[in-house]
């Protein structure tokens, strides 16, 4: 097989869905642009990464597929991927869509989508850009932009717009929703108390603990850096958080992470003067202190991408955008940007280190014994494939600064 194929990447986008399970980081959804249009990813194929080999691999999905759609959240619970939400040709969604993803990974078989359809209770209204808290077996949703009848009209919710011919109204909200997979029962939490982050969305959310995070996020033209959390036990809201010292910039579009029992990882996203973001803070809920990362890449920025947490901490930001999404709609991604949070294992460092030098060591290799062989020939395959990706990358950038200086001249 050519390298060409075997180290293929899942295709260009922003938008997306992305969580991880055991060894491996799915990808469903999101949109990319073509001569100006908007095209949506299909619906019946998810992407999975092996984490070890570094391999991507995409399967064809089967059963009640939802609509192709961007501004989906998806969210993984005891081996299921549940998408909710999103935004596609007909407008805002207010379904849940569940795959059984944890078996197809070990198994050449095609993924089933189903359609949850005898739930109890009453789901939110439709909405894209919205957020997940997972909980307890429970799917907890905060926020999002979407559109609601005159009679559903509440103080969760930031008119933009109406179309008062058919009384429909669009905007931003605060609500919380709760779905717990176990019931299959929708319902909204009493909210015993606290101040609620006012609507929004396009902002991010994380659980440390019992409590939800929120941070950032866009209403009306104003974006925002303030941080929340909601305690999911007691369902209390904290009020705006109190930082000492220095504050990331305002911003939606990002995303946060956790990366250990009291810290959170701030990424990217779209500033408040429309400038994409490339900076990375990690926020310490003990001393509410943000802490700016100086070894991040400054050339490579990303909004509305995915970051999901890996087996050593490591953060990896898939897919996103580039440019300004609101003015040049055509600098979507699909490099995967993988952040280390900590030291890795010794176990991890000895193994890369093989997998980088496999040449000089290829007479010494075959004599390992065979458990540990296994893990030292997929990290070969994943700095093969890393260093075929990089150099793909850097000969698109040349060409493409090429073009550039060809056309300015």
């Amino acid at each position: 097989m050519a390298d060409s194929q075997l180290f293929c990447v899942a295709e260009e986008r922003s938008g997306h869905c992305a969580v991880v399970d055991g060894n491996f980081l799915y990808v469903w959804g999101g949109y990319v642009s073509i001569e100006d249009n908007e095209v949506y990813l299909p619906n019946d194929e998810i992407w999975t990464y092996d984490i070890d080999s570094g391999l991507w691999r995409m399967h064809l999905m089967e059963g009640e597929l939802p609509a192709s759609m961007s501004g989906s959240c998806g969210a993984c619970i005891n081996g299921k991927l549940y998408i909710f939400g999103g935004y596609d040709d007909k407008g805002y969604s207010n379904r849940v869509i569940i795959s059984l993803i944890q078996e197809c990974s070990k198994i050449d078989e095609t993924y089933i989508w189903e359609k949850i359809t005898d739930f109890e209770g009453q789901p939110p209204t439709p909405r894209d850009k919205l957020s997940c808290w997972v909980y307890k077996d429970r799917l907890i949703y905060f926020g999002g932009y979407g559109c609601r009848r005159h009679s559903e009209l509440q103080d969760c919710f930031d008119v933009h717009d109406a179309s008062w011919e058919e009384q429909i109204f669009w905007g931003w909200h605060n609500d919380v929703h709760i779905f717990d997979t176990k019931t299959q029962t929708w319902f909204q939490p009493e909210i015993k108390g606290g101040v609620p982050p006012q609507p929004r969305a396009a902002h991010t959310c994380a659980v440390l603990g019992n409590k939800g995070y929120i941070f950032g996020g866009r209403v009306l033209q104003t974006r925002m850096n303030d941080l929340h959390y909601l305690n999911l036990d007691t369902w209390t809201w904290s009020g705006r958080i109190t930082i000492n010292g220095e504050s990331p910039k305002h911003r939606s579009w990002h995303t946060l992470t956790p990366i250990a029992d009291d810290k959170l990882f701030l990424c990217g996203g779209l500033s408040a003067d429309n400038i994409p973001l490339s900076d990375g803070w990690i926020h310490n809920v003990t001393t509410n202190c943000w802490k700016q990362l100086t070894h991040l890449p400054k050339t490579r920025p990303r909004l509305w991408h995915t970051a999901c947490l890996g087996k050593e901490n490591e953060i990896m930001v898939f897919g996103g955008s580039k440019d300004d999404l609101l003015a040049l709609d055509t600098g979507h991604c699909n490099d995967l940007l993988i952040f280390q949070t900590q030291p890795y294992s010794l176990l991890r460092s000895c193994l890369d280190c093989i997998g980088k030098n496999s040449i000089m060591l290829e007479s010494q290799i075959s004599l390992l014994p065979p458990k540990l062989l296994q893990q030292v020939l997929k990290k070969i395959t994943f700095w093969a494939a890393a260093n075929h990706r990089e150099e793909q990358r850097v000969q698109k950038e040349e060409t493409e600064n090429k073009y550039q200086w060809i056309s300015s001249n």
